[in-house]
């Protein structure tokens, strides 16, 4: 999970899941990782985004997975935020769909939509996590990113939103919206 998921930062989806797959052929555990060259590890992720320096980090992880957590993945925030590469973003997803541990993944989507309708009112992704975790019930942690990443794609987009067929329009804030379909 933690290596798919540096993968698919600045990726998207259909690109990242073939690459994860092509490179956990080759290497499924970091010891085997840390045995691959960094230039194979760019040959078999390409073409995600910013391919040679995620190999670069994939191997950095790798060795302080073995160094640090005997080579296990933590199931703490904290503990994943000193990994090389890791954001919160990153350490909630791991601990949310690898460990099944409550947590707020914050993408672009989250953070604009959950400003756009007046739940929060933050800066930046972090900010609006933290905010998130004091106003939104525990149970729906989890189910919050996938919920809303669908949702900013297809009806809340960036710009020119889609309030006509928003199921939710009547209790949006609108805020930040100058126009919208």
């Amino acid at each position: 999970m933690l290596i798919a998921c540096i993968l698919s930062l600045r990726t998207q989806d259909s690109t990242t899941g073939p690459a994860a797959a092509r490179l956990f052929a080759v290497a499924d555990t970091p010891a085997a990782m840390r045995r691959v060259p960094a230039a194979r590890i760019a040959q078999l992720i390409y073409p995600v985004g910013f391919y040679r320096t995620k190999a670069r980090v994939i191997l950095e992880i790798c060795r302080d997975l073995l160094a640090r957590f005997d080579g296990r993945v933590p199931d703490d925030i904290d503990a994943l935020l000193t990994l090389k590469g890791v954001g919160r973003k990153t350490a909630n997803l791991v601990i949310t769909m690898g460990y099944g541990k409550p947590g707020i993944c914050v993408d672009t989507h989250v953070h604009r939509i959950s400003n756009r309708l007046g739940y929060v009112r933050t800066r930046d992704p972090e900010a609006t996590e933290m905010a998130l975790r004091a106003q939104l019930p525990r149970r729906f942690w989890i189910g919050y990113n996938d919920l809303l990443v669908s949702f900013g794609q297809n009806v809340c987009t960036p710009l020119s939103p889609h309030c006509s067929v928003c199921p939710v329009s009547a209790l949006c804030r609108r805020v930040g919206v100058t126009s919208h379909r």
